[in-house]
C-alpha cells in the first residue's frame, strides 16, 4: 500500500532535487548537467545585487505574513464553530458547502473576482455607485492587491483547512465537557481549558509545516492577478522565477532564486521546531 506513495515521492520529489546543481553552473541545455561550466555563487551574487531583489523580497514577505496572520487562524476558528454545532445534518451540510471552493481552480476564482470587482458592470462597484459612492478599480489598484489576494485564499481554502482540526476535535473525550459542565464552566471556559489545549499540538505542527511554505505565495493566483498597474506590489519570487526562467530562458539564475527560497523555508522550519520543543511541544521531528 505504501509503494505508490514512495514511488511518487522518489520520482517527483527526490530525483528532481539534483536539478538544483544548475544554480551553481552556467547551464546550457545542449551540454547538460555534466558538461556545463561551474560558476560557483555567481547567480546568487547577481540575485542579491539585483535592483529587483528588495522589491521581490518585500512583496513576498508581506503576502506571506498576511496569509499567516489572517488565513492560518481561520480554519481553526471555523472548526471550533462547527464543533459546537449539535445537529449533525446541518453540520455536514455546512462542511460540504465550505469544502467546495477548494476544488475550484484559481483561474475560475480569479474570474469570479473579476466579475464581482471590475468597474465595467462589476457587482460590487455597481452597489457602490447605487449607494452614491465612487467606483473603485480594485483589480488594478496597488492598495487593494494584497487584500484581494488574501481574501481569495481565505474563501477558497478555509473550509478545506478545517478537516484536520475537526479530526483533532473529534478525539476530545466528551466526558471532559460533561465534567466541566457539572462544575459550572460555561462554553467559553470549556473552550479555553479543554478544546484549545486538546488541539494545541495539532496547531503547532501545522504552523511549523506552514512555515516550510512561508514564501510560497501561490504562483497561479498571483500570476493571474498581476497586471502592469499592480506589478510593483504584486511581483513575487514565484512569478519572477517564471518570467526569468521560463520566458527568458535563464535556468541557472531562476534556480538560484528558488534555492534561496528553500533555504529560508528550511531555516524557518528548523527554528520553529526548536522553539516548539523548548516550550514542551512535540514538533515535527
Amino acid at each position: 500500500m505504501a509503494a505508490p506513495g514512495i514511488v511518487y515521492f522518489v520520482i517527483f520529489k527526490y530525483l528532481p532535487m539534483w536539478g538544483v546543481l544548475i544554480a551553481f553552473q552556467d547551464y546550457q541545455v545542449f551540454r547538460g548537467f555534466l558538461h556545463s561550466d561551474w560558476v560557483g555563487l555567481k547567480h546568487f551574487e547577481r540575485f542579491f545585487t539585483d535592483s529587483a531583489f528588495w522589491m521581490l523580497f518585500r512583496n513576498t514577505l508581506l503576502l506571506a505574513v498576511y496569509n499567516l496572520v489572517f488565513f492560518f487562524p481561520m480554519p481553526i476558528f471555523i472548526a471550533l464553530l462547527l464543533h459546537g454545532i449539535g445537529k449533525k445534518l446541518f453540520k455536514r451540510t455546512v462542511q460540504t458547502i465550505i469544502y467546495i471552493p477548494h476544488f475550484i481552480s484559481w483561474v475560475v476564482v480569479v474570474g469570479i473576482a473579476y466579475i464581482f470587482f471590475t468597474t465595467e458592470g462589476g457587482v460590487v462597484n455597481d452597489w457602490l455607485a447605487a449607494l452614491g459612492g465612487e467606483k473603485v478599480n480594485f483589480l488594478v489598484s496597488e492598495n487593494w492587491f494584497r487584500t484581494m489576494v488574501v481574501s481569495e485564499v481565505i474563501w477558497k481554502e478555509t473550509g478545506w483547512g478545517t478537516i484536520i482540526f475537526l479530526a483533532a476535535l473529534a478525539g476530545v473525550d466528551p466526558q471532559l465537557y460533561e465534567a466541566a459542565d457539572i462544575d459550572g464552566a460555561n462554553r467559553f471556559r470549556q473552550l479555553v481549558h479543554i478544546t484549545l489545549p486538546a488541539i494545541r499540538s495539532t496547531i503547532v505542527i501545522l504552523f511549523i509545516l506552514r512555515l516550510g511554505t512561508f514564501l510560497d505565495t501561490g504562483f497561479e493566483q498571483i500570476f493571474l492577478m498581476l497586471n502592469p498597474l499592480n506589478r510593483q506590489v504584486g511581483e513575487v519570487f514565484d512569478t519572477y522565477v517564471y518570467s526569468v526562467g521560463i520566458q527568458q530562458g535563464h535556468f541557472s539564475y531562476s534556480t538560484s532564486v528558488g534555492l534561496f527560497k528553500s533555504f529560508v523555508a528550511l531555516a524557518l522550519v528548523l527554528g520553529a521546531n526548536y522553539l516548539a520543543k523548548k516550550f514542551g511541544e512535540e514538533g515535527v521531528y
